[in-house]
């Protein structure tokens, strides 16, 4: 049976139509993809269910490339081409490289995770061009001609051979760094996952010039932990390509493997929830000018345990939301941002729920917790939920669902004309706090 291959977008439900690669009895000889499946399934990146007439399939933020059996399915965000590569680089503070010729990528079919190796592939071809950073290591060898200090401890053994050559402890500047090594196995990474032959050949040749210069070595989560942490002013170039291999290593855009097989899934699924939030954590923080944005920050006193009925001394659950937008140490917005278009799809009770507790958690008066969500559609206007008083009927607090079109974001980052960074104050102050009365909305 060949491979096929199956195409769906962010939040879109498939179902196993007749004459669909869905249809049938799709896992039933592939025990290795039904674990993975469940796995998924209980994360919550996809939501795979095995019917009596096939598999259906349930999409949730979670976008990129995955193998299930024979088939490879791929999830799309609904951004796409250079304004999702801007947005990006932006939350994540990547560099502005010359990837491709973006008028021309925009329209092609290249897949989220291919938009991370084209810009991997960009920052190390421009690390390799200015000179890979050189460090100094410690180094032990027998050497005719002395450097460094005598390794006294192994002298008496080149002694009694007669030797001519003296054990020393070195420190040359080297290449083979930590640093490097991490940027090669993430090329190497980026190699097994690109299913486009012609990026896959230059991450390759990328990963190759490392080889002649460093010890090559699998790159793993201590490796990369060693790597980030020995980042500081000399080496802060490197910082973007790191943050890229960790967007294709981490839990949340990790590459996915069956835990209980050693049969590998190729590919990988990457959150959006984290991109958005990180998004609009730099937009506006940069922007609401005169305001602090503290991100996840605890809400206190919303609720707590009875100190007489808490035998088993439990800490007091506690309210995180996404942003607190504050002004002279007084909350003036609670905000939350959900990757899910709440303009063509229904608001989930869930989320309902946990903005109603923001809300109420707040000081009388000022009672609204909002949510920001993603949108393309230039129609998508603010919505508001009343929480009532069910005996009385009287407002107790208010849930705000207000779209942000990313398309126009783009827009507002890439302006570089005299007004720009008024207009991003502006587009920052709606977002935070809503259309003002006299402003009308067209």
């Amino acid at each position: 049976m060949t491979t096929q291959i199956v195409n769906l977008s962010e939040w879109e439900t498939r179902e196993p139509s007749k004459g669909s690669p869905l249809a049938g009895p799709v896992l039933v000889d592939h025990p290795a993809a039904q674990r993975l499946a469940e796995e998924l399934t209980r994360d919550g990146r996809i939501e795979i269910l095995e019917l009596a007439r096939g598999l259906e399939l349930r999409a949730s933020s979670y976008v990129g490339r995955f193998a299930l059996g024979e088939l490879i399915i791929t999830i799309k965000p609904k951004i796409s081409g250079v304004p999702l590569m801007n947005l990006l680089r932006y939350a994540y503070r990547l560099r502005h490289l010359n990837l491709f010729n973006e008028v021309g990528y925009a329209t092609s079919q290249a897949s989220f995770e291919d938009l991370l190796i084209h810009q991997l592939a960009a920052e190390s071809a421009e690390l390799l061009s200015r000179g890979l950073h050189r460090d100094y290591l410690r180094t032990e060898s027998m050497l005719a001609r002395p450097r460094g200090r005598i390794h006294f401890g192994g002298y008496m053994q080149v002694a009694a051979n007669a030797g001519v050559a003296l054990p020393c402890v070195h420190y040359p500047r080297s290449v083979d760094t930590c640093l490097n090594q991490v940027l090669h196995g993430g090329l190497e990474l980026a190699t097994r996952m690109t299913l486009d032959s012609e990026l896959g050949g230059r991450v390759r040749r990328l990963a190759k010039s490392f080889t002649e210069r460093i010890t090559p070595k699998e790159l793993d989560a201590s490796g990369f932990a060693e790597a980030w942490h020995s980042l500081d002013r000399r080496t802060s170039a490197y910082r973007p390509a790191l943050t890229l291999i960790q967007m294709l290593l981490n839990t949340q855009g990790a590459a996915l493997t069956d835990t209980k097989s050693p049969i590998a899934a190729a590919g990988f699924l990457f959150d959006m929830n984290r991109f958005f939030q990180a998004l609009l954590s730099r937009f506006l923080g940069e922007n609401l000018v005169g305001y602090e944005v503290q991100d996840e920050r605890v809400l206190h006193g919303v609720f707590s345990y009875d100190p007489a009925h808490n035998p088993r001394n439990h800490r007091s659950p506690s309210l995180r939301p996404d942003f607190l937008v504050l002004r002279n140490h007084k909350v003036e917005a609670v905000l939350d941002a959900k990757y899910r278009d709440l303009w063509e799809r229904n608001l989930p009770r869930e989320m309902l729920y946990q903005l109603a507790l923001y809300a109420l958690g707040q000081e009388s008066g000022n009672r609204r917790a909002t949510i920001i969500y993603p949108t393309l559609d230039d129609a998508a206007r603010q919505q508001i939920v009343l929480v009532k008083d069910p005996l009385r009927g009287t407002s107790k607090a208010e849930i705000i669902q207000r779209p942000v079109n990313l398309l126009r974001l783009d827009l507002l980052l890439r302006d570089k004309g005299v007004h720009a960074q008024r207009d991003r104050i502006e587009f920052a102050k709606r977002l935070a706090f809503g259309e003002p009365p006299d402003v009308s909305t067209n």
